[in-house]
């Protein structure tokens, strides 16, 4: 990296970096110096979180929850390659959320796993009882540094409390549902769940 520029718009959620770097080759030559747009935020990382228990049929039921995703809704129609659904933008997601600037451990991501399944589908279980689900990956690397951090947890559907929610809009009247997780999975190939971190952590749960 040559040097980093700052942005001219004020601070917000998220911000645009604007470097120039030079790459050097294996002969030692450099490239031109050349501009590259990147998102940052002072919460860079999250968590997901695949709450899950067996059924009295034995098949292994996992809770998911509706959002609202405006970026994905306000998808402008000249960019469509293909039509897109009246549904644009309501997503169906395995809970989630950000890391905290005091969770950046290994324990502090178990607590911010059991933060947001509170918050978000009403679960309160002891950091302890949240398990790794794979490692951690980069959701969008071409445009933010962010890493996902994964965890499953076995839960109890008759101990379900009323979610907490962080006060957000979009987090409010929230639906909420268990699904079978071989049903989940037939969903995101049919297109039905988009999130690519839930199809993810919803196919290393069948791993299991």
């Amino acid at each position: 990296m040559v040097r980093t520029i700052p942005s001219l718009d004020g601070p917000g959620f998220l911000n645009l970096r604007r470097q120039v770097f030079r790459v050097e080759f294996p002969d030692g030559s450099l490239s031109d110096p050349f501009t590259y747009d990147s998102v940052d935020r002072a919460r860079l990382d999250a968590v997901v979180i695949a709450p899950h228990y067996r059924g009295a049929d034995g098949r292994r039921r996992v809770f998911l929850r509706s959002a609202f995703r405006p970026p994905a809704a306000t998808r402008p129609p000249e960019a469509w390659p293909i039509p897109e659904a009246p549904t644009l933008g309501a997503i169906w997601e395995l809970p989630a959320g950000l890391v905290e600037l005091d969770e950046r451990s290994p324990e502090g991501l178990q607590r911010s796993a059991a933060r947001e399944l509170l918050e978000e589908v009403g679960f309160d279980v002891p950091p302890s009882d949240l398990h790794p689900l794979g490692p951690s990956t980069f959701p969008a690397p071409g445009m933010v540094g962010e890493r996902h951090f994964f965890f499953h947890v076995e839960v109890d559907p008759a101990r379900q409390g009323t979610p907490l929610e962080d006060g957000s809009p979009l987090e409010r009247f929230a639906a909420i549902a268990a699904v079978p997780l071989d049903e989940a999975i037939e969903l995101t190939r049919r297109g039905v769940i988009e999130d690519a971190k839930t199809e993810v952590a919803l196919r290393r749960l069948a791993e299991l």
